[in-house]
């Protein structure tokens, strides 16, 4: 299947979705945190979405955030890797990212294309799985896919902003229940919560650090190699592994204090 790069009616259709209650049902509301499920959604690929609202952290300093691979670094701990690949276009890349499971779940990675866009005083970053040819599935990972996986950020005012996080993603594997509950009632409002926390620190950090390096705010600073779209094909669940964990006991695995997803 080819890949598409998102145009306007992409951006929108997602927007549209982050912003609609019908066919959402709330599971997780506390702390200024909201999580809702999609009712339609099947138990292996299900749809999440979450909101949170970030006093004292402008829109686009939460638009940097979510960017800045650098600094992801030093505030994602449950990510184990994460690089980007090359560019498409102005607005669009490859890249990669890895993240740790509880033990004995096995590890999960992705390949991304992932596209942004400044809309007004609405910052939007969305991004779907395709692969690669020159990064195959890994052999101490699960290849997971993203079907639809972004970030709207609306801005407040001058210095507060809402941040809506929706994913839906095939992890590859029959997860327990327990997992599937854990993920709407801890990980994700943890997650939110994370993701704010560190855009109260970021500005202070970017002064330090490269603080006119943002290369997906200004494309000519980008040094990525350029790629063709024509090298990428989407990529279909059901031609990775799948592998069956539905029998893993909670009290078996060791969650982290800093788990995030």
């Amino acid at each position: 299947m080819p890949v598409q790069i998102p145009d306007d009616s992409d951006f929108s259709s997602f927007k549209d979705q982050c912003l609609s209650t019908d066919g959402w049902a709330s599971r997780y509301n506390k702390g200024g945190v909201t999580v809702w499920c999609c009712e339609e959604e099947s138990k292996t690929v299900q749809k999440l979405k979450m909101r949170i609202v970030c006093k004292d952290v402008t829109a686009e300093t939460l638009y940097d955030v979510l960017h800045d691979t650098s600094y992801r670094k030093k505030w994602d701990t449950n990510m184990i890797d994460t690089y980007d690949i090359g560019r498409l276009t102005v607005n669009a890349d490859v890249g990669y990212y890895s993240w740790r499971c509880p033990t004995p779940l096995k590890n999960r990675d992705f390949v991304t294309m992932r596209s942004w866009l400044p809309l007004g005083n609405d910052y939007l970053i969305i991004n779907y799985s395709v692969k690669h040819p020159q990064h195959p599935p890994k052999k101490d990972y699960v290849r997971a896919v993203s079907l639809l996986t972004g970030y709207l950020i609306q801005s407040n005012g001058a210095s507060s902003s809402t941040l809506y996080y929706l994913t839906q993603v095939d992890p590859r594997g029959s997860l327990p229940k327990w997992v599937v509950n854990r993920v709407s009632q801890f990980v994700a409002p943890k997650a939110m919560r994370k993701i704010y926390k560190a855009s109260l620190k970021y500005p202070d950090w970017k002064r330090k650090h490269n603080p006119t390096l943002k290369p997906w705010m200004f494309p000519e600073q980008n040094t990525l190699p350029c790629i063709s779209v024509s090298e990428l094909t989407v990529q279909r669940a059901d031609s990775l592994e799948n592998i069956d964990e539905s029998a893993v006991s909670e009290e078996k695995t060791n969650h982290s204090e800093d788990e995030e997803a």
